[in-house]
């Protein structure tokens, strides 16, 4: 019951030793990097999508199809409980990297034990309300009489392993972050596994029907879920103790706020289903079908073409890091090379899946059991009209992960939501209302083909543009020469857009004849991050501006390109603070550097008038709207600020300096900051 976790597995190699370097992914073959990436994660999502099959074909053969429509009415539960878990496991683990990037490990246990105890308090709660509420709850996601005691029977029992489930799965995602994904995938396959064979146990020797299937499958998720909490101990980057575990809202907040993506994703999930099934035992009603059949057989439909999405997956989360890191070398003729490569094993997979979808629809509905003549009737139809575009599926998928790699999440994102929100409801409900249940199916191939049309036009684009306007040169000047006579004095400047800061900052770094950083960090940060120059600082002061960003998760580290960028950003500053003395402008520098000894903080600001004068000037902003993009540039530098510091941009107990630049002016500014470092370096 956890088809959707397995995609996350393999999101965090970097953290589990393999590193980019040592793989040569700027040279090494094309061919040969996909295999050492995408040949483990083909496997692990095969894994766990054969595992639900196995699930789903016990139940068929030893209860009958509607224990299998059953499974599907109570599936949208165990989502909505993943939704909460994943959001506490994926947020605990991207914190957990932020701050051990930062070298926190106090704060860093305090973010993990939070984690925790936030996915055992909702999964207590959740459980109770599942418990309570449960005939209702099955309501809700299309139940029908007939499937009515087989859904409770095997909805009950689910509940009350749901707090295993759910800490299980949040454990998981900081099992993988802490460096042990081997273990992760252990403790996983081995609850599968053992579920799998209680299957057969419960089902054919007890005959507990499907009890059985749900008393297997909580038995499996409760050896994961002590596999995992053993670890606990074991815990390589961090130690939690009693203190870790006491509660901080401020903490769980920002938790999360890192998984609210994983959270969104699950439950849109939760929202498809939900409305599929009730479109079919409506529309059902009304046809020869029924509703039963309808709802039975399309969740086994697409439990079985999760096997050819799975593939894919596997195939393209395997090209990720090649993209990424050839991307940010600006290396695009191996991107090409490597989307062209993924796209064909992609085309390729699809075919196959295509013509057996076309050609024997009955004899794959007959694994999971017999049926009827009408069952079989509807298997075929679903097989061959549901599924009529699944030859060109494959480019969708593609698309919105190599959108990942290359730092765009708008475009992500709209491809990994198109499908089925933006396309798949409004046009099933459209359709059914004008063709019935048949309506329903051919919402399916619409949708597909509506999803590939907008993914083939914006990878046109995006590869007619490749290269294209990544020609600056942000070379870092060399020929400055630290302060004589002086200790190592790193300045750090925060300041307001169109205050006149960035200047201030320069002209100070020339008086005091000491290195200046500022699009100067922008290539530093592109070979740390893999992320393009033009990526980052068309984004750097964007992070976290928008919903749609958060939904660019790499798949290979578990972070998005976001916290890439920030972690990157970080490494930079503090290797640039090592070197010798310089200014520093933005990044958050003043708060990287807070721990170093010989630190000049200072924050720079101006009123309304001349920022908006500044900015129609120097960087040649619209009169009529200056002050809306000063304003909004502003807000997102705060955001971004507190998002990552917890701290107020603008308050002036975090700085040693602030000054009102209007008041001297930018070269008055700089005069007096350089005389002020002269008399107290």
């Amino acid at each position: 019951m956890i088809i959707f976790i397995i995609e996350d597995i393999i999101k965090n190699k970097k953290n589990g030793g393999i590193k980019m370097e040592e793989l040569d992914l700027g040279t090494e073959k094309i061919g040969k990097l996909l295999k050492r990436f995408a040949i483990p994660s083909i496997i692990s999502l095969l894994v766990n999508a054969l595992y639900n099959i196995v699930d789903q074909i016990f139940i068929g053969w030893g209860v009958n199809y509607l224990g299998n429509g059953a499974t599907n009415i109570v599936f949208p539960i165990t989502v909505i409980c993943l939704a909460f878990s994943l959001m506490f496991g994926d947020g605990t683990s991207a914190y957990l990297s932020l701050k051990l990037g930062e070298k926190k490990k106090d704060e860093a246990s305090k973010g993990v034990a939070n984690g925790i105890l936030l996915s055992v308090i909702s999964s207590i709660i959740l459980c109770t309300i599942c418990l309570i509420f449960l005939p209702q709850l099955i309501n809700l996601f299309g139940c029908t009489d007939a499937l009515r005691s087989y859904a409770l029977n095997y909805g009950y029992i689910i509940s009350i392993g749901l707090p295993f489930v759910m800490i299980g799965t949040t454990l998981n995602s900081i099992i993988r972050a802490d460096g042990s994904p081997s273990f992760s995938m252990k403790s996983m396959v081995t609850g599968a596994i053992l579920n799998i064979i209680l299957d057969a146990v419960a089902i054919f020797v007890f005959k507990w029907g499907i009890a059985g299937a749900a008393i297997a499958t909580i038995i499996g998720q409760f050896v994961t879920f002590l596999m995992n909490v053993l670890y606990i101990k074991k815990f390589k980057t961090i130690k939690l103790t009693k203190e870790s575990f006491k509660f901080d809202f401020k903490t769980a907040k920002t938790v999360s706020k890192l998984g609210i993506s994983s959270f969104i994703t699950q439950m849109s999930i939760v929202v498809v289903i939900s409305v599929q099934n009730l479109l079919l035992k409506k529309y059902g009603e009304l046809s020869e079908f029924g509703s039963d059949i309808p709802i039975t057989v399309l969740g086994i439909v697409m439990k079985i073409s999760q096997i050819l999405s799975s593939i894919i997956i596997g195939i393209v989360v395997g090209s990720q890091p090649i993209v990424g890191y050839n991307y940010g070398a600006k290396k695009f003729d191996r991107v090409k090379q490597t989307f062209k490569t993924v796209l064909l094993l992609s085309f390729c997979v699809s075919v196959v899946a295509f013509i057996l979808f076309q050609t024997i629809p009955e004899q794959l509905i007959s694994i999971f059991g017999s049926g009827d003549e009408l069952y079989n009737k509807f298997a075929c139809l679903t097989f061959r009209i549901f599924l009529m575009l699944t030859i060109v599926n494959g480019i969708q998928i593609v698309s919105g992960i190599f959108f990942q790699a290359v730092g765009k999440p708008v475009k992500s994102a709209f491809l990994t939501l198109s499908r089925q929100i933006l396309f798949f409801i409004p046009i099933a409900i459209v359709l059914a209302n004008m063709n019935g249940i048949m309506g329903v199916l051919y919402a399916g191939p619409i949708s597909d083909g509506l999803a590939f049309i907008i993914s083939a036009i914006l990878l046109v684009i995006e590869m007619r543009e490749l290269g294209k306007g990544n020609e600056k040169s942000y070379a870092i000047s060399s020929d400055k020469k630290t302060m004589e006579n002086k200790g190592k004095l790193v300045i750090t400047i925060s300041r307001e857009y169109g205050s006149g800061g960035r200047y201030v900052g320069k002209m100070l770094a020339e008086k005091l004849n000491i290195h200046f950083y500022d699009k100067e960090l922008i290539e530093i940060v592109s070979n740390k991050s893999g992320l393009s120059a033009s990526y980052i600082e068309d984004n750097e002061q964007n992070i976290h501006g928008n919903l749609l960003s958060s939904f660019n998760t790499q798949y290979f580290d578990n972070l998005s390109n976001d916290d890439n960028l920030f972690i990157a950003e970080t490494e930079a500053v503090k290797e640039i603070a090592e070197k010798g003395s310089c200014v520093i402008v933005g990044r958050c520098s003043d708060y990287i550097l807070r721990d170093n000894k010989n630190v000049l903080k200072i924050f720079l600001y101006s009123n309304d008038e001349n920022k908006v004068k500044r900015a129609i000037k120097y960087y040649g902003l619209n009169k009529n709207n200056a002050l809306n993009q000063i304003n909004k540039i502003n807000k997102a530098r705060e955001k971004h600020y507190s998002y990552y510091t917890g701290r107020k941009w603008r308050d002036f107990e975090n700085y040693d300096i602030a000054i009102n630049v209007d008041n001297y002016g930018v070269e008055k500014t700089a005069d007096i900051l350089a005389k002020f470092v002269e008399e107290n370096g």
